[in-house]
C-alpha cells in the first residue's frame, strides 16, 4: 500500500499569527478559524497541508527537529518579495545544481526555500 505525506502539524504560541505567516508568505489558504483546536491551511498548488496546533506552555519551540522546505524556482526573486513583506531570509547558498536559503517562522521553527526540485538532469 502506497503512503503519502498529507499534513504537517506545527505547534505555535500564537496560532493565528503562525497561520497568517504561512498564508502570506507561502500561499496557503485558510479561513483562520480555530476548529477542533486547529487552524487548517490548504496548499493552492498541491502537496501537504498544514495544521496549526496550540503549543502547550511546556513545549520548547524553535528547536531544529524538523525543517519545512518549500520548492521555489527563483530563489532571489522570492527572497526579494518576502523581504518586502517582512520575511527576511539568510543568504542564498549554492549547492549541487540548485540554490537554497533559510529563515524562521514566528515560533522560531526553521524553514527554507530551495530550487532543488527544479534542477536539471
Amino acid at each position: 500500500m502506497a503512503q503519502t505525506l498529507g499534513t504537517i502539524i506545527i505547534y505555535a504560541r500564537d496560532m493565528k499569527k503562525t497561520a497568517l505567516f504561512y498564508s502570506r508568505h507561502f500561499g496557503f489558504e485558510t479561513t483562520g478559524e480555530v476548529a477542533e483546536g486547529l487552524i487548517e491551511l490548504r496548499s493552492t498548488v498541491g502537496g501537504a497541508g498544514i495544521l496549526i496546533h496550540q503549543a502547550a506552555k511546556s513545549v520548547k519551540l524553535g528547536q531544529l527537529t524538523v525543517k519545512l522546505s518549500f520548492h521555489v524556482q527563483d530563489i532571489e526573486a522570492f527572497i526579494a518579495k518576502a523581504a518586502a513583506e517582512g520575511l527576511v531570509f539568510g543568504p542564498a547558498h549554492q549547492a549541487n545544481g540548485y540554490r537554497f536559503a533559510n529563515a524562521k517562522d514566528p515560533d522560531g521553527n526553521s524553514i527554507s526555500i530551495s530550487s532543488r526540485a527544479f534542477r536539471g538532469g
